[in-house]
């Protein structure tokens, strides 16, 4: 069931909005470029990266429905220096930025909840980017994953957590920093020790400890 912050998204939107789709793979946005407006996720993922001086990418985020695109450009205006992707087909529903703050402001409770989500989601990234910073490969990898399965992730029989989003090795190769090779190699080993597994194109945790 939605939840009132969802429901208030919604009807805001619905009403101050219009629904707009990019086909898989489109981007959205890219350096340089200030968006719009504001976009609201009904369907699909969103990928936020960067593409280094060498020409590696890395991916920072995968935003999921009931999520807004480019909040932070509307409430400090900071220029955008990232490329966002579709990942599968979206839809979203945009609206003007002032409206959108407007409509944040009159709405304490929703206010609060954005903020606790940003909170929740600093954490997470202060402490995956730590095993990023200092650690291994595999370790890399495996903080991956359990970020993913903490976002994405659906509990199923024996404690098996199912990552509900198509990943490719090339993806979480871009989260993690680290080649597709080494990605692949690391993926591997976890399959072989049965610590994961794959289920159609979505990775299962087995053994989360």
């Amino acid at each position: 069931m939605p939840s009132i912050e969802n429901n208030l998204d919604l009807k805001f939107f619905a009403r101050a909005g219009r629904i707009i789709t990019f086909k898989k793979g489109e981007t959205i946005l890219r350096p340089g470029e200030n968006p719009t407006g504001i976009y609201y996720i009904k369907k699909g993922l969103v990928r936020l990266y960067s593409i280094s001086a060498s020409g590696q990418e890395v991916t920072f985020n995968i935003y999921k429905p009931n999520t807004y695109l480019f909040m932070m450009w509307a409430l400090s205006e900071i220029d955008n220096n990232y490329f966002f992707e579709a990942l599968p087909e979206v839809e979203t529903i945009k609206a003007s930025k002032e409206e959108v703050v407007e409509f944040i402001r009159n709405e304490p409770d929703l206010l609060y909840r954005l903020n606790r989500r940003t909170m929740v989601g600093l954490e997470a990234i202060i402490g995956t980017s730590q095993t990023l910073l200092f650690g291994n490969a595999g370790s890399k990898i495996s903080a991956i994953l359990i970020m993913l399965s903490r976002r994405f992730g659906k509990n199923g029989k024996n404690n098996h957590i199912t990552i509900n989003i198509p990943l490719t090795h090339r993806l979480i190769a871009t989260l993690a920093g680290l080649t597709r090779e080494t990605t692949s190699l690391e993926i591997g080993k976890l399959e072989k020790e049965k610590i994961i597994s794959k289920k159609q194109r979505f990775f299962v945790i087995n053994k989360m400890k």
